[in-house]
């Protein structure tokens, strides 16, 4: 178990979770994944905004735990604050993508993500 926070470099394994969501990122975009970037609500151009959603802890967190449990293993998040909506579509791809079962606990709700699909039919 380990806590993270968007842009969290502080885990031993930071160069290896970075480098996952390098990979994560290059996937799911493959599978047709496109960043939600009008939710950055920072004047910054796009490439910066889909830089400052990639660092969000959820992800980071995914990525640890893709480097860490064996295919196939559920994922299992918590997190204190409503899942936003790009993390949202990038969990879904993520979950098809990689063949697992990601459950993330927000403030509001559990998220069952499983085949690119989740268990809040996208109302959350």
């Amino acid at each position: 178990m380990y806590e993270f926070v968007a842009g969290d470099k502080s885990h031993n394994q930071s160069k290896q979770i970075y480098e996952m969501m390098d990979e994560m990122g290059r996937e799911i975009k493959r599978a047709g994944y496109v960043p939600t970037t009008s939710q950055v609500l920072l004047d910054i151009d796009e490439e910066d905004k889909e830089d400052a959603l990639y660092r969000h802890s959820e992800k980071i967190a995914i990525a640890f735990s893709l480097l860490n449990t064996p295919p196939g293993t559920p994922i299992r998040l918590v997190k204190n604050l409503r899942v936003c909506e790009d993390c949202h579509s990038a969990t879904k791809f993520i979950s098809k993508v990689y063949n697992r079962e990601i459950v993330v606990r927000d403030r509001n709700r559990f998220h069952h993500f499983k085949n690119g699909v989740c268990s809040c039919k996208d109302f959350w």
